[in-house]
């Protein structure tokens, strides 16, 4: 088991210097942080632009840009934000908690609906129930996230008024854009879980376990579901890092105060220090899920710990 974790970490940790160095790189082409500062200040001459970079430190060679934010990295000091000269590490302190909790709000709408509705259509598989599931599932599929974000928001929050519009100011704000996020998630889990439980069902230890006199619920829920955990676990990991990383647009849509919406602004406004560190920081988060889901594939699976 040390060494198959000793050979995930070193593939996490050039997996982090890739993403990071890229990042460095290609945010510097997005333009002239100087420029976007002093547009509106009148006459700006060549020698205020010089100042400028010098005082952000963008005069500096990009390798030793770079090698600066990876020490601060370690750190937790991301440096100031060019815009509003605050300290980044506060900028994303307040900004990330946000964009986890609405990521586990969603990931746990996703997987209450999607288990008992795969199970239940592996289980009356071409029956009435299966072929609405299945077509309710490919309906939920053809919704674009911005779309149905933006339903809820007309119906339950301008003409029922049932809910807030926006912002984060209490529990029942993460209700519709949690339930946004997880019902495109459970339109994708529905279909997994069921084809997973498909193949397991037809097992020989299944019908050994039935023949035992076992409970319906206890041959799928404690046997087929714990041995088909493993691709399970895959697409759910994968995809709660999916999540971490592309949650900018509901955020846009709710005004969430989160990572997305703090990375967009970054990016409108040039401000190089906020949208790396978060980027890296998101990074490092999806990474870190994917560490983690290949542990628990080995204390599930003691092959793959092998291999």
């Amino acid at each position: 088991m040390t060494g198959f974790l000793i050979k995930r970490i070193l593939q996490a940790i050039f997996v982090i210097i890739v993403v990071t160095l890229t990042v460095a790189f290609a945010i510097r082409l997005t333009g002239d942080p100087a420029l976007m500062l002093t547009q509106g200040a009148g006459s700006v001459t060549e020698a205020d632009l010089v100042r400028i970079r010098e005082g952000l430190g963008l005069n500096q060679p990009f390798l030793v840009q770079y090698l600066g934010f990876i020490k601060g990295m370690f750190t937790l000091d991301f440096g100031r934000s060019f815009l509003g000269g605050t300290q980044v590490s506060l900028l994303i302190k307040d900004a990330l908690p946000a964009t986890l909790m609405l990521a586990f709000a969603s990931m746990a709408v996703s997987i209450v609906l999607s288990i008992p509705l795969g199970i239940k259509a592996a289980v009356s598989r071409g029956k009435w129930s299966d072929q609405l599931i299945r077509i309710v599932s490919l309906v939920g599929l053809s919704f674009p996230n911005f779309w149905l974000g933006t339903m809820l928001v007309l119906i339950f929050a301008i003409s029922l008024q049932w809910l807030p519009p926006s912002g984060m100011i209490g529990f029942t704000s993460f209700i519709m854009p949690a339930a946004t996020m997880g019902i495109i998630l459970t339109a994708t889990n529905v279909r997994l879980v069921r084809t997973a439980m498909l193949e397991t069902l037809q097992s020989q230890y299944i019908l050994v376990a039935r023949a035992k006199g076992l409970s319906e619920n206890t041959v799928l829920y404690k046997h087929a579901l714990r041995n088909c955990a493993i691709p399970l676990i895959t697409y759910f990991g994968l995809q709660f890092g999916g999540l971490l990383g592309g949650v900018v647009v509901i955020e846009r849509v709710f005004n969430w105060p989160g990572m997305g919406t703090l990375a967009f602004d970054a990016v409108s406004g040039r401000d190089y220090p906020v949208l790396q560190a978060t980027i890296t920081v998101l990074s490092l988060l999806i990474v870190s899920v994917n560490l983690l889901v290949d542990i628990a594939y080995g204390l599930i699976d003691p092959r793959i710990r092998t291999e």
